[in-house]
């Protein structure tokens, strides 16, 4: 049988080469609203980050999102998808180790 090939994205602040399953997508929607989308389905221009609060802090200090998302993203926008990124790294986790368990 034929190996599937694993999509890769780039995260926008330590410029490594992951999975697409290794990676958190922060989208900004055509109604110009910041989210991160764990699915990585929701229609929108993404960006990508590792599931790593250090990336997160990394890109906010270089403006990496702003890059990536073609848009200027405010300060207090930062802040709200920081407070979103802490809550949500932990279950990225526990996600990531579950898929992890069932590939071995």
């Amino acid at each position: 049988m034929k190996q599937r090939k694993i999509p890769l994205r780039k995260c926008v602040a330590c410029q490594q080469m992951m999975p697409k399953k290794e990676l958190i997508r922060v989208v900004k929607t055509p109604n110009d609203e910041l989210l991160i989308d764990l699915t990585g389905k929701k229609a929108g221009r993404g960006a990508y980050l590792c599931g790593k609060l250090s990336c997160f802090k990394l890109a906010k200090k270089s403006r990496a999102l702003d890059r990536a998302l073609k848009s200027s993203v405010s300060p207090d926008i930062y802040d709200a998808l920081e407070q979103d990124f802490i809550k949500v790294e932990d279950e990225f986790i526990a996600g990531k180790d579950a898929v992890d368990d069932e590939q071995e």
